[in-house]
């Protein structure tokens, strides 16, 4: 699968890792709604191809994961446009968080705002050491909302007052030791940390990988106890793909040969 569009292209190995990169977005992978709307239909095409099994997002310049949504456009927005505008960058996160199998975001530089709530929606984060993350929204009049939500949820309430309430932005350290991101490497080395949890991940199960993906998505609004007790029909609902069988002869096939 090759796929391109004004702002977007979409690449597929033979390995199932898929590649979206944002494009003519400006040397900081500004998010527009031109942009907002080609990556929607970019990860539409990707999650309808049988072969996906990981997406990498990143940008086009290094500079950046994204530095943000488009300030040119916000300023001219009215209530109504308003809630237009942040609804259409809603669904771009939602289509991200909500993917089938495991999404990475390749963050070589700033993640700010609208941006870091992309990247917050994804399932892995990769910074290089050069990456710089923060919410500065109230510092031009706006709060930062939608998937700025997950902010407690990952950090602890505490942090996510700092991040949120002063729009100050904390280095790649600070993201790791926060949780922000789940990997720090440096710059050469960003591109070949990607590549191996890309690839190792692809050569899991995709049905338990989406099976998985879907389970944790639920159990941030289930209670734990009711987490606990549909997981025992989960469980054995994995039987049914084949794919445990598979993976199990193969570990105890390999444990022998040693």
């Amino acid at each position: 699968m090759n796929f391109q569009n004004t702002h977007t292209q979409l690449t597929l190995a033979e390995n199932g890792v898929a590649t979206l990169t944002m494009t003519n977005a400006g040397s900081l992978n500004i998010l527009g709604t031109p942009v907002i709307q080609a990556m929607l239909e970019a990860l539409d095409k990707v999650r309808h191809n049988p072969q996906s099994r990981v997406l990498v997002i990143r940008g086009e310049s290094d500079k950046a994961f994204v530095a943000g949504a488009d300030i040119k456009e916000m300023a001219k927005l009215t209530p109504d446009s308003a809630k237009t505008f942040i609804d259409t960058l809603r669904q771009l996160c939602d289509a991200v968080r909500h993917m089938p199998f495991p999404v990475i975001a390749r963050i070589p530089g700033w993640c700010l705002g609208g941006g870091m709530e992309f990247a917050l929606a994804c399932d892995l984060r990769i910074a290089s050491d050069q990456a710089h993350m923060g919410m500065p929204e109230v510092k031009v009049g706006i709060p930062s909302v939608i998937h700025a939500a997950l902010i407690p949820r990952l950090i602890g309430q505490a942090r996510a007052n700092w991040l949120l309430l002063t729009g100050e932005v904390v280095n790649a350290q600070q993201c790791l030791s926060w949780g922000l991101v789940d990997q720090v490497v440096s710059s050469d080395e960003l591109d070949a940390a990607v590549s191996k949890i890309a690839n190792a991940l692809a050569e899991l199960g995709p049905a338990v990988l989406a099976q998985q993906k879907r389970l944790l998505r639920e159990w941030e609004d289930e209670p734990l106890d009711q987490s606990i007790q549909k997981s025992i029909q989960e469980f054995g609902t994995a039987f049914t793909t084949g794919e445990p069988q598979r993976y199990m002869q193969h570990f105890l096939a390999e444990k022998a040969r040693r």
